[in-house]
């Protein structure tokens, strides 16, 4: 089943964003605020990789209502090193990340460049109404300098055998700032801000039946992985 989108699940609950955000877009065509920079509502971009920005601004030429910001997000100003591993790259010194747990990838076979990192308070004035966090593993990053209290953020939490290796941080801070789980996909939480959103029992029951197949794909990997291993032991 095709998973309905964040932008038509909103426009269903009649919350329309003043402005929104994503840091880690990739393919522009696959992000999560593509219809919102579409339809002219002020965005914000970040993206790490020189050449996925340059389809970005290809991609989104004929709109000027958004900001891209060619760096990576991080929890200092300067330089690291960013791993090339297509949907999934990554930060280089980040011990967890998807690609490192769920397809066992090995550093010194990919591409490595060097990219600008910055705080992401210096990127948020503080009126941001929805987010969208997916720099696999960085993402508390985001959270941790964010001016911003947005309605809605969407972030990278868990996905086969891959939890957030901030996940405590992030789940805190959600508590701490009045947010709770809307929904959850493979790969995403997405949390609201308390009062803002209503969340009815359809919301709670999917909710329910997202987490037991996340659990189920979860163990199904577990098993996969055993038995590969074993069989690379014959």
């Amino acid at each position: 089943m095709k998973e309905i989108s964040l932008y038509h699940r909103l426009n269903k609950k009649g919350f329309f964003p003043n402005k929104v955000a994503e840091v880690g877009v990739f393919h522009p065509e696959t992000s999560l605020i593509n219809e919102y920079v579409l339809n002219g509502t002020p965005s914000i971009l970040v993206e790490a990789d020189p050449d996925v920005a340059n389809l970005i601004l290809n991609h989104f030429k004929n709109n000027k209502n958004y900001t891209l910001y060619e760096c990576a997000i991080f929890d200092y100003e300067g330089n690291i090193e960013l791993v090339r591993s297509g949907a999934s790259s990554f930060v280089a010194n980040l011990d967890t990340s998807p690609a490192k747990i769920n397809d066992n990838i090995k550093l010194n076979q990919l591409n490595k460049i060097k990219v600008k990192s910055v705080t992401f308070d210096k990127i948020d004035d503080g009126d941001i109404d929805l987010i969208s966090i997916d720099i696999e593993g960085c993402e508390w990053y985001v959270l941790k300098y964010m001016k911003s209290r947005p309605t809605v953020i969407s972030i990278e939490t868990h996905g086969g055998l891959y939890k957030n290796p901030f996940y405590n941080e992030i789940k805190h801070w959600m508590e701490a700032n009045d947010y709770y789980i809307w929904y959850k996909t493979k790969s995403d939480s997405v949390f609201v801000k308390k009062g803002k959103i209503r969340i009815d029992f359809n919301d709670i029951l999917n909710l329910f039946f997202v987490n037991i197949q996340n659990f189920l794909l979860k163990i199904n990997k577990k098993v996969k992985r055993k038995l590969f291993v074993a069989k690379k032991k014959q």
